[in-house]
């Protein structure tokens, strides 16, 4: 809960995450694909120090693991739950980066996709203050609804929406802001479709960058688990250059 983090936060510097996104968007997936890549030593460029969280991260991936005969199952990760449905839950990650050796603590909320409906739809926020505190924010969109030009406009307008709640509650500081797609195993945005997202953002003066990732993947061309080490190092922040 926020005040097990903030409880982390008077020790150590902790980078606190945002995470929004519909229903069903991959916010959970995104979260348990991390986790499995830094069990299996397989997250690019980083090591694991530590969780506060171990039991958590395996409630969440617990989906991933239960195969039938082979098969993959339908679903991946449940629905997120709250037991209180007023607190965010928060998985952490210690993670040390090969490049400089740098320590990072990353707390990274599992929210139910009803609480961005809701924000969008009636501006209700009280339970996203901890985001006051945020880093960076994820703004989780799924793919294969970009990639449906039928979906796609509703898609973008709702971003903007996100944006609109991001700024009124920001003001002129409002975080850095990463646009996940997920599904790239299914679909790549087109750069024109990436291009109208940043551009719908920046009409409420919001700047964003895209990633596409694939926490899972049915394609034999995208391994599950694609971008995924990028988004930890855009959600950290580029490598500083160490003093002489």
């Amino acid at each position: 809960g926020p005040d097990a983090v903030s409880s982390m936060m008077a020790l150590r510097y902790v980078t606190v995450v945002g995470i929004l996104g519909d229903p069903d968007s991959g916010k959970t997936a995104c979260l348990a694909s991390t986790y499995l890549l830094v069990a299996n030593a397989m997250l690019t460029g980083w090591t694991f120090a530590d969780s506060k969280s171990l039991m958590a991260f395996e409630d969440i991936a617990r989906g991933a693991r239960d195969w039938n005969e082979g098969a993959p199952p339908s679903q991946m990760t449940m629905h997120t739950e709250m037991t209180d449905d007023r607190r965010a839950g928060f998985v952490h990650l210690r993670l040390i980066r090969h490049s400089d050796g740098k320590c990072v603590d990353l707390a990274l909320p599992d929210l139910p996709g009803e609480w961005t409906t809701k924000l969008v739809t009636n501006a209700q926020s009280d339970r996203l203050d901890f985001m006051k505190a945020a880093e960076v924010i994820w703004i989780v969109l799924d793919g294969r609804a970009l990639a449906d030009k039928e979906r796609r406009q509703a898609l973008i307008s709702r971003v903007g929406k996100i944006g609109g709640r991001l700024k009124t509650m920001f003001g002129n500081h409002v975080p850095r802001v990463i646009v996940v797609v997920t599904h790239r195993d299914d679909c790549e945005v087109e750069k024109s479709v990436s291009a109208r997202l940043v551009a719908e953002l920046q009409r409420k003066e919001v700047k964003a960058t895209i990633l596409q990732v694939a926490p899972f993947s049915d394609s034999d061309k995208v391994r599950a688990g694609f971008g995924i080490p990028d988004l930890i190092d855009a959600t950290v922040g580029s490598a500083q250059p160490m003093p002489d």
